[in-house]
């Protein structure tokens, strides 16, 4: 299992954060309960199975959303 931390452009609203987590917590081996979108940090943080997803996925899924991600540490668990 993988921690990651993805920083995004600034979160303008807190839909913005419903909407991150609604379409991280669709991918596939995302742990759910791990999931937080801290608004003020306009971070992204959660856990995942490195076997079932990577990272890039998991950035794309928010890149799709619209909000553009400026980077990701990720570090095993």
């Amino acid at each position: 299992m993988q921690k990651a931390v993805i920083q995004l452009d600034s979160l303008s609203c807190p839909s913005c954060m419903q909407k991150i987590e609604n379409g991280v917590k669709g991918i596939n081996g995302v742990h759910q309960d791990s999931l937080k979108v801290l608004f003020n940090a306009s971070k992204v943080k959660v856990d995942f199975d490195s076997e079932v997803v990577a990272i890039n996925d998991i950035e794309k899924a928010i890149e799709d959303l619209g909000y553009p991600v400026i980077k990701s540490k990720v570090k095993s668990v």
